[in-house]
């Protein structure tokens, strides 16, 4: 339809050219550009890890917690190290993307597998939505840290937030390697940003010094009284909450085997040699960024803004233009990681979609490529649910982590325990060190879980302690009803299964007025070579049904009879069904039932026109021994052929 050729023009305009089938080895990524498009959301964490740390302890301990920051950050790194040694042994042995979903699959079973596949797609809704608020956050910091002039930007955290995660979209539907182009310089520019940073600030701290922080700042969150003694005062349960909170400079890290399909060959060691460079950068960041907190006394801020590693900027680049200009490079680098960041699910998620549909847990719409070769409905999906999140909590970094690291870590906990398992069955060499690797990332990861899922719990996790239920029951309630109907098609009987089983067949086309459109339904009818054909017309207007009837008398056109079954309730699809269960009542009768389809092309025809042909023919498919057949007729070719001089023909 021509309808249908101007959406697919502006789909071209849009999206570019479609992409054949035999380019997809095309749209892998090097190792280089798959760092920059996959670990993105890993190493912008680094931005915000350390921030969420002092946010639980700042209030308990006051300045101790620039003190107790160090050894947390060391616990964090440790789990680094640790989630790195297992996710090297994932993207080793299981080099087809799902990540945690495939080694629970494999060592656990397609049902316990759904708690990771419901963990990695929580995750990575998340995932978007926490990183493009903080990005925003970025972006306000500097505009409070230039001056009066740049401030009062806070009403646009939602728009803007918003508007990236439709850029990044659009980005992703245009296809691999253009989101990979587009989206891998900023994780370089971020590196260099804060290499510079932390470079600036260790000359400057050994010759003048760094300045510090106003603790009690306006705006800032309050602070605690400095305790003494053992962690500086803090109970156990609070220095866990603050490792919990840190958790979150680790997300990402199974960006790289969800996404493994996006390498090129050989997809192992690539994914792997990608992996470790990636948790190196990644471990530096977060030990600068938490040096330079301990040393400048950074305090986060009550509304975000400015951020911790926004005021370490200001502190180490001064005033001038010099350090304006570093300033605003070291957050421009921060704003653009992070919203590339939340490029990763936009990669991850449809992957791990398109593999958990194929195993029929998830609708098989999010197992097609679209235009681009991109999994598009995947794209679509995810965009819709993470604009709603960003909606609801109105784009607030401080209660998204709530529901942030309860997912990932739930699937590291399925990583290790996966693993675990598939070491514990084969006789290998360094058997013992993998297993105690792998078995200690997952108790790692599981006590995580356990503490943000109670200390957080107030604070949003909630939220996502209901949803894995549901959503592990929702993807095996899939699966179970995709198991039934196949079981129910797939039942094959004796040779010869495919002949009729009925003795006759009848023919029945709907009329609603003696037209080409009839015509050309009416010489169908003959090609079929039933056994019978009848013109049926239903009748709510009993005048019209005369002159239908009288017409029919007098036309030459046809030698089938018509028949007008009345309808005095105007039910027509009821009294169709009723036609069509009394004709194959006997079990030895196969109706078709062919319905004239007048089709127009301009919008003025289909506004005059209402079609009941269809909604007549959809009542009849729960039916035995009936098969709905619509005919189109285009009625703007018939107009094109009159105003030509020409009779329309019924085709």
């Amino acid at each position: 339809m021509p309808m249908d050729r101007l959406a697919y023009r502006v789909k071209r305009r849009l999206l570019g050219k479609p992409l054949t089938t035999e380019r997809i080895s095309d749209e892998k990524l090097d190792n280089r550009t798959a760092l920059g498009v996959l670990a993105s959301d890993c190493i912008s964490s680094s931005a915000y890890g350390s921030e969420e740390i002092l946010r639980v302890l700042v209030p308990v301990v006051g300045a101790a917690a620039f003190s107790l920051l160090m050894p947390v950050t060391g616990a964090i790194l440790f789990v680094l190290v640790l989630l790195t040694l297992c996710y090297s042994d994932v993207v080793t042995l299981y080099t087809r993307a799902g990540g945690s979903y495939v080694v629970a699959r494999e060592n656990f079973g397609p049902d316990v597998a759904q708690i990771a596949a419901v963990a990695l797609l929580v995750d990575y809704i998340v995932t978007v939505a926490v990183q493009v608020s903080a990005g925003t956050n970025a972006i306000i910091s500097l505009a409070h840290l230039l001056g009066d002039g740049w401030t009062g930007m806070d009403h646009l955290q939602l728009p803007i937030s918003a508007g990236v995660v439709l850029f990044l979209a659009y980005g992703n539907l245009r296809g691999v390697r253009e989101a990979g182009r587009l989206f891998a310089l900023p994780a370089y520019l971020f590196m260099a940003a804060i290499g510079t940073l932390l470079v600036v600030s260790a000359v400057r701290g050994l010759t003048s010094g760094l300045p510090r922080a106003d603790l009690h700042a306006a705006g800032a969150i309050p602070v605690g009284s400095t305790g003494s003694g053992w962690l500086y005062g803090a109970s156990l349960f609070m220095v866990l909450r603050a490792f919990a909170n840190g958790g979150s400079s680790l997300t990402g890290l199974e960006a790289i085997s969800n996404g493994i399909s996006a390498f090129r060959e050989p997809q192992g060691r690539n994914a792997r040699r990608t992996l470790i460079a990636m948790s190196c950068v990644l471990g530096l960041l977060v030990l600068g960024v938490s040096t330079l907190a301990h040393f400048t006394h950074a305090v986060p801020y009550s509304d975000g803004t400015p951020t911790v590693i926004a005021q370490e900027a200001h502190f180490a680049f001064g005033g001038g233009a010099l350090g304006t200009a570093g300033l605003v490079f070291v957050q421009v680098a921060t704003a653009l990681i992070l919203y590339t960041g939340a490029n990763t699910p936009f990669t991850g998620f449809p992957f791990l979609a398109s593999f958990v549909a194929e195993d029929r847990f998830l609708p098989r719409q999010l197992t097609r490529r679209g235009h681009r070769l991109a999994f598009s409905n995947g794209i679509i999906s995810l965009t819709v649910v993470s604009l709603a999140l960003l909606l609801v909590t109105r784009a607030n970094v401080d209660k998204l982590v709530a529901l942030y690291a309860i997912g990932v870590f739930t699937a590291f906990t399925m990583a290790g325990a996966g693993l675990t398992a598939y070491h514990l069955r084969r006789r290998e060499r360094h058997r013992r060190l993998k297993v105690a690797v792998n078995g200690l990332a997952a108790v790692v990861s599981a006590a995580v879980v356990l503490i943000f899922a109670v200390t957080k719990f107030t604070e949003g996790a909630w939220l996502v302690v209901v949803v894995f239920p549901l959503g592990v029951w929702a993807l095996t309630r899939i699966n179970r009803e995709y198991r039934r109907e196949a079981k129910a098609l797939g039942t094959l009987q004796a040779p010869g299964a495919d002949l009729p089983h009925g003795r006759r067949h009848q023919v029945f086309v709907l009329v609603e007025t003696l037209d080409l459109a009839a015509l050309k339904a009416l010489r169908y009818a003959h090609e079929l070579r039933p056994d019978e054909i009848r013109a049926v017309h239903f009748a709510i207007d009993e005048a019209h049904a005369r002159r239908l009837a009288a017409q029919w008398e007098r036309t030459a056109a046809t030698s089938v009879p018509l028949e007008v079954v009345d309808c005095p309730d105007r039910r027509l699809r009821h009294a169709m069904k009723e036609l069509a269960a009394r004709t194959t009542e006997d079990g030895r009768t196969w109706l078709t039932v062919l319905v004239p389809h007048r089709t127009y092309t301009g919008f003025l025809g289909r506004l005059l026109h209402r079609g009941t042909g269809e909604a007549m023919a959809k009542a009849l498919e729960q039916l035995p021994s009936v098969a709905v057949t619509v005919l189109p007729f285009d009625v703007s070719r018939a107009l094109r052929s009159l105003d030509a001089g020409r009779e329309p023909q019924p085709d």
